[in-house]
């Protein structure tokens, strides 16, 4: 599962749901029919009745939570896809979930840590690396990636570890 969500708060009387959503626009889970709700190994299907973008949110209506009621029950629940659900990503693009965890070396051999998390700044998204060197905060772009080789789980970058922190 990807999660792409998370249950924000109950909207309105008749079982809504307000949706803060993780993905980079607003509306990519209105691609999807089915979400599954849940926690880390509970995921459980709802069908979208309705779905739209509301604000910097989304509202969802989903099929058996029928009031306000139910829906607080909701708060805080992940929403989630199935991994094979999501188009192919393109050659050299990768999912951001894909590159969290994979170990990061320079090209002189040091290993500088492991993937914790991604940045978008705008200008490029950055790696937030963390291991021996503490934090590091690696510009995502090709001068700097050199490969990302998920068969091994490994980044190779030109980057050191004394660098900008």
């Amino acid at each position: 599962m990807v999660v792409m969500g998370k249950v924000a708060a109950a909207q309105g009387l008749q079982g809504w749901l307000k949706i803060q959503v993780f993905t980079e626009y607003l509306d990519s889970l209105l691609d999807y029919t089915t979400w599954y709700v849940g926690n880390d190994g509970t995921w459980q299907p709802h069908q979208v009745i309705e779905a739209n973008v509301h604000g910097k949110v989304l509202i969802a209506k989903l099929q058996g939570v029928a009031d306000r009621t139910a829906a607080e029950k909701y708060k805080g629940l992940l929403v989630a896809i199935p991994r094979e659900q999501l188009p192919l990503a393109a050659e050299d693009e990768y999912y951001w979930f894909d590159l969290i965890g994979l170990a990061v070396e320079s090209e002189s051999g040091d290993k500088l840590g492991v993937v914790e998390s991604l940045l978008e700044t705008g200008a490029n998204d950055v790696l937030v690396v963390k291991g021996g060197h503490g934090e590091l905060l690696i510009p995502f772009i090709a001068s700097v990636v050199l490969e990302v080789d998920m068969a091994s789980k490994r980044i190779w970058v030109n980057w050191e570890a004394d660098y900008l922190k």
